[in-house]
């Protein structure tokens, strides 16, 4: 049951990063086109976080599907406590950058409020994913290889089960 929520999780985790990337680009651009400054560092950070998730939910997804044996729950966990961490700062940083500013209009402004709110959302979809990765690890409920396709662990896995 656990597996299906994680599962959902990162599919929110997934187009969570995307919109954000999308949003934080676009204000990028602008400020590379249309201004002669350069493009504050907060908004730079909620360019970099979406695509290092992207690469995170690789990892879990990924190797835990197509090569089992290499997946470690616990590097899940702190993959996931990472990210939490990343988005939690970026949209704070951005928040706080948004809130100084003198005046604040236009898409531009809007596309930062919305990289903002979609940040912290990301916070809370991979803190709750750091939790229910975690409790499925410690409850013993957590992907384990499969002994019929990993011929390795086949035996150990057998003995195991004649022991109980």
């Amino acid at each position: 049951m656990a597996f299906n929520w994680v599962l959902i999780l990162r599919a929110q985790q997934f187009v969570f990063a995307l919109i954000v990337l999308g949003l934080s680009a676009y204000v990028v651009n602008w400020y590379t086109m249309d201004t002669r400054t350069a493009s504050p560092t907060q908004v730079n950070f909620l360019v970099a976080v979406p695509v290092l998730s992207l690469v995170s939910l690789a990892y879990n997804e990924g190797v835990s599907r197509f090569a089992p044996r290499m997946y470690i729950p616990y590097v899940a966990i702190g993959i996931d406590a990472i990210n939490a961490m990343m988005y939690f700062g970026g949209f704070i940083a951005l928040a706080v950058f948004l809130n100084g500013l003198l005046f604040c209009r236009g898409n531009v402004c809007g596309s930062a409020r919305a990289a903002t709110a979609f940040s912290a959302l990301s916070f809370g979809v991979w803190t709750s994913s750091a939790v229910m990765v975690a409790l499925g690890v410690f409850r013993g409920s957590a992907r384990k290889p499969n002994p019929r396709t990993q011929g390795m662990y086949a035996a150990e896995m057998k003995d195991a089960a004649s022991r109980a």
